[in-house]
């Protein structure tokens, strides 16, 4: 057995990947923050239902495009390796974040600037999935120790630090006339810093160790006949696979997220405007706080998951969140003044069960093989499809029954959370990884088995000689 200990290559990474993760989140959200404000400059502004119909496009483009992003940079994660997607993800940002710091406005070219624009929200769209994928992967597939874990949390954790940051520059342009295009023109130099540092990266050891594989056996077959060949061929490590069980039940933990979100920063923003009389920069001041509670929230599950299991820590929370999600329409209907809304804002986000500790446990049930590329498209199809659903279907409810349609949202999405948990708790306990307590078994190193085999082996034989 082995102490947790990271190496010093290992602790940079870290710091390279929050640092771009952070970056990232932070050029992704400023737009959707500060949209009251720029979809007056790109949009039409003589037609009310075209503006709103371009800045719906705009909006849902960041994740219709998600998709696309995930089929073009999971590919490259699999095919030219973890830092290569991570790299150009970086790249893709920075680039589109400078396009809309010297983008004219509407008044300038017309429509142009409003389709460059959506063009940009779907570049950035489609960079953001390979950005928070990659970087969970790559350190799933760097460190072997425990401490995978809250790696993968503190990169988790940088998302939402960079929402948070990009919500109080979105106060600052709004409330105090602070320059938008000098805020776009800063996040893209520091996105290009990022992607300096991150070509320091090496590739990880299970990318490269299949690349080898792969090679030697390919390698190998090119000078058999053409039966052998095809033995060859069948070879395990040119033909994993992951299981579509074990995909779908991913697929329906990564749905929780955004109809939490949703609800929480949208659906909430339009009680606050629709029954306080909240302006749009008020709204933004009363998110901030919510927002820092959110970070503060996954700021504490980083550091449990130091010393708790990540499923059970995952547990607890989704089974505290049932009982609150039933209660939280009632409570909706109660609420008299925005202070009250805040609390029920803040209890949403601290119980929502969140994978931020655990993807190391879902991301290596997926074969190496087409593991970036298959995590990458389920996280990206979840989100698409769940902000269409919430965003229609959440109108469509709460017209006819009020808050208490959050429940015909809420209730299955919870029921499928269940599924994919245990489904993974099952799995984890057939690994014998499970432990019978609250903190992590001890972590042995691969080869560490083998060596305690050989140990006992020796020294039997010199006992028995004795």
């Amino acid at each position: 057995m082995t102490k947790n200990k990271l190496t010093r290559e290992q602790k940079e990474s870290i710091v390279l990947l929050s640092i771009g993760t952070f970056l990232e989140y932070f050029d992704l959200l400023l737009y959707i923050h500060m949209a009251v404000l720029l979809n007056e400059l790109f949009f039409k502004p003589t037609d009310p239902s075209s503006a709103a119909l371009y800045a719906s496009l705009a909006f849902c483009a960041t994740f219709v495009a998600r998709p696309f992003g995930a089929l073009l940079f999971g590919y490259i994660g699999d095919t030219r390796g973890r830092k290569t997607s991570l790299v150009m993800t970086t790249f893709l940002m920075a680039a589109s974040c400078f396009t809309i710091a010297i983008l004219p406005t509407y008044a300038e070219i017309g429509v142009t600037a409003s389709i460059i624009m959506v063009l940009c929200r779907i570049s950035q769209g489609m960079s953001s999935v390979g950005e928070i994928i990659g970087a969970e992967i790559y350190l799933t597939e760097t460190i072997e120790s425990n401490l995978k874990h809250p790696a993968t949390a503190i990169v988790g954790t940088c998302t939402a630090l960079g929402g948070m940051v990009a919500l109080l520059i979105a106060t600052l342009c709004m409330s105090y006339g602070l320059n938008w295009r000098m805020v776009f023109l800063f996040g893209t130099v520091m996105a290009f810093i990022g992607l300096i540092g991150r070509k320091r990266l090496r590739e990880t050891p299970d990318f490269v160790d299949f690349q080898q594989s792969s090679k030697r056996i390919l390698d190998k077959s090119s000078i058999l006949d053409d039966e052998d060949k095809k033995m060859i061929m069948k070879d395990p490590i040119l033909n994993q696979k992951t299981n579509k069980i074990t995909a779908l039940n991913y697929f329906l933990i990564e749905n929780m997220g955004p109809i939490c979100f949703y609800i929480t920063f949208i659906y909430c923003s339009n009680i606050l405007k629709d029954s306080f009389g909240y302006t749009s920069a008020e709204i933004i001041y009363h998110n901030i706080f919510v927002a820092s509670a959110e970070l503060l929230s996954l700021i504490i599950l980083t550091c449990l998951s130091y010393k708790i299991y990540p499923l059970i820590t995952l547990k607890i929370r989704f089974i505290i969140f049932c009982f609150f999600a039933i209660c939280f329409p009632y409570l909706l209907d109660n609420v008299k003044t925005p202070s009250e809304l805040m609390l029920l804002q803040l209890g949403l986000i601290f119980l929502t069960p969140t994978s931020i500790s655990a993807s190391p446990i879902f991301l290596k049930y997926f074969a190496v093989p087409r593991r970036f590329t298959w995590a990458t498209l389920l996280l990206s199809v979840s989100r698409a499809i769940m902000y269409i659903i919430v965003s229609f279907g959440l109108t469509y409810s709460t017209i006819h029954f009020s808050n208490q349609g959050l429940l015909f949202i809420l209730i299955p999405i919870s029921i499928g959370f269940a599924f994919g948990l245990f489904y993974f708790i099952k799995l984890e306990k057939e690994s014998d990884n499970y432990p019978t307590g609250w903190t992590y078994k001890p972590y042995v190193k691969k080869d560490s088995l083998e060596e305690l085999e050989t140990w006992f082996k020796e020294n039997k034989k010199k006992s028995i000689n004795k």
